[in-house]
This record gives structure tokens, C-alpha cells and sequence, in this order.
């Protein structure tokens, strides 16, 4: 998608300070740091357990390892129905023992399970003690698990930012100079990370955006689910439509499995351009 924003020419020509209140995969906050190389990254989530896995990352890459590399070799020499008890033994431990491990440990066994778990999703279950609860994955890796040298990037990547984990609110600072990528989580998704996030919340991030000054760049990410709530409340700001494929908790039942569900996305953005509609389709 960034290959999509810089082709409507929607991204910031320099950047003091990247802010990202709604952290997933890291992508933009990736491209932001190669590309401007901001003063100050400031990134947040509500999500306690993904923050802690980035939080570890950057202050203690080594332990973090050696944590997910002790699972993963315990794993990888296993049988597919040893491999699944192991996993929901663990994922047992990481929902009621977790209190007697260290943050590091329980950052890893979450990361560990992330990796090995069904299709990228996020889950809780009442069994679970509203905690991880996706069920395991095709658990047929082979090699590794995880790869150590993508870890060891995002030490180094992370060593400058401002770690937060709260409402998205608590990140609303007007900043001169900045770039706000706001990807909330989008509406109706299953892949929500265990938060609610209602339609009052989104009107209150569109308000939000439409409030970015113009010495600012924003970006608010979404589906557009036929009913115009974007379009309606969009203001001043202008909007890009696009098709794309989602692969995590939205496929399609077809004769011969599942497949990939094509929505279309949306993009509201205060970028000095004329408005428009645009199809471009990213697999």
C-alpha cells in the first residue's frame, strides 16, 4: 500500500516527527524511518501483549531470542499432534502462568504462539482468561520458526522510539512537522486485536483528523463497507479508494477452499492534491 501512496503523491516530502497511535506490522513506521529519518517516533497500542513484544525487542533482544529459539527447537523436532499439544500447552501457560514469568519471557511465549498460530489472527477466548487465545496454525514449518536476523533489525529500529500502550487518545498532540498514519482497527474487522473499536470511535479519529493542521501530514486508513460513513464525515479532507485482498479473518468460501476477500479500502489524507477515485489492486 505505501507503493499506493506515493503514487497519489499523498506522503510527506520530510518528516521531524512520525507518531503511529494504532502500531500493527510496523511498515509505514519502517519506510518513515529509512526515508525521512525522523528527530522522534512516537508509536502506541491498546494492545498490552503486542507492545510488549516490541518493547522487549528494543531493550532485550538477546534474552527474547534465546527465549523464542528454546521453544522453537523443542518444536521443530515434534510430530504435527505433538506440535499441537505443545502449542496449546503453551498457549495454557501463557493465559494463567504468566504471572510467574519475567516480561521478557512472557513477551517471547507470545510472540512464539503469534508465529505458530492460525492465519496472522488475534483471538481471545473465555478459556483463555482474556488472554491470546487463536487456535494453532498448519504448524509445518520447517528450519525455523522465526527469523532472528528480522529480530535483530527491529532492535535496532526500535532503539529510538517512544514505546506507549493506551488509547489511541493519549498520542493526540498537535505537532508541527509531523506525519500521523492513523490504521485503526477497521470496521467490522475480526482482526481487532481483542478491542472494541466502535463507529463512536471512529467518527471521534476522523474529527481527529480533520484537526491536523496543514504544517502536519495525516493519513487515516479504513474499509469502505458501501454504506458512505467515510464519506460523510470526511470534511475538508480528501479521500483515495482502492481494491485490495485481505488474507487474515475475511476469506471467501469457494468451491475448492477459501480464498482471499477483495474490499475496497479507503484513505482520507490532508495532502495538497486533487481528490479523486483510483483502483489499483495489491495481492
Amino acid at each position: 500500500m505505501i507503493k499506493f501512496y506515493r503514487q497519489h503523491a499523498i506522503l510527506p516530502d520530510s518528516v521531524d516527527t512520525y507518531v503511529e497511535p494504532f502500531f500493527g506490522g510496523g511498515a509505514m513506521f519502517l519506510y518513515a524511518l529509512e526515508h525521512y529519518q525522523p528527530r522522534r517516533t512516537i508509536i502506541n497500542d491498546v494492545n498490552p501483549g503486542i507492545v510488549g513484544i516490541y518493547t522487549t525487542i528494543r531493550d532485550n533482544a538477546e534474552m527474547f531470542v534465546r527465549r523464542v529459539s528454546e521453544l522453537e527447537t523443542v518444536f521443530l523436532q515434534m510430530s504435527y499432534e505433538d506440535r499441537k499439544k505443545f502449542y496449546y500447552d503453551i498457549r495454557h501457560q501463557h493465559a494463567y502462568d504468566y504471572e510467574q514469568w519475567s516480561k521478557t519471557q512472557e513477551a517471547a511465549t507470545l510472540f512464539f504462539l503469534m508465529k505458530t498460530g492460525f492465519n496472522g489472527l488475534w483471538q481471545v477466548n473465555n478459556n483463555t482468561n482474556g488472554r491470546f487465545g487463536t487456535p494453532c496454525g498448519l504448524l509445518k514449518q520447517t528450519g525455523q520458526v522465526f527469523d532472528r536476523d528480522n529480530v535483530q533489525a527491529w532492535h535496532q529500529a526500535l532503539q529510538t522510539a517512544e514505546i506507549t500502550c493506551g488509547d489511541w487518545r493519549s498520542v493526540d498532540d498537535m505537532i508541527d512537522n509531523a506525519f500521523y498514519f492513523l490504521d485503526p482497527p477497521y470496521r467490522g474487522s475480526f482482526t481487532s486485536y481483542g478491542q472494541s473499536f466502535t463507529d463512536t470511535d471512529q467518527e471521534d479519529l476522523v474529527e481527529f483528523a480533520k484537526s491536523v493542521p496543514d504544517s502536519s501530514r495525516v493519513l487515516l486508513c479504513n474499509d469502505n463497507v458501501g454504506d458512505n460513513f467515510f464519506e460523510d464525515r470526511q470534511g475538508h479532507l480528501k479521500m483515495l479508494k482502492f481494491e485490495i485482498k485481505h488474507t487474515a479473518g475475511r476469506r471467501k468460501r469457494t468451491n475448492t477452499g477459501h480464498e482471499a476477500k477483495s474490499v475496497t479500502e479507503i484513505v482520507l489524507h490532508n495532502a495538497p492534491v486533487s481528490n479523486g477515485f483510483s483502483t489499483a489492486l495489491f495481492e
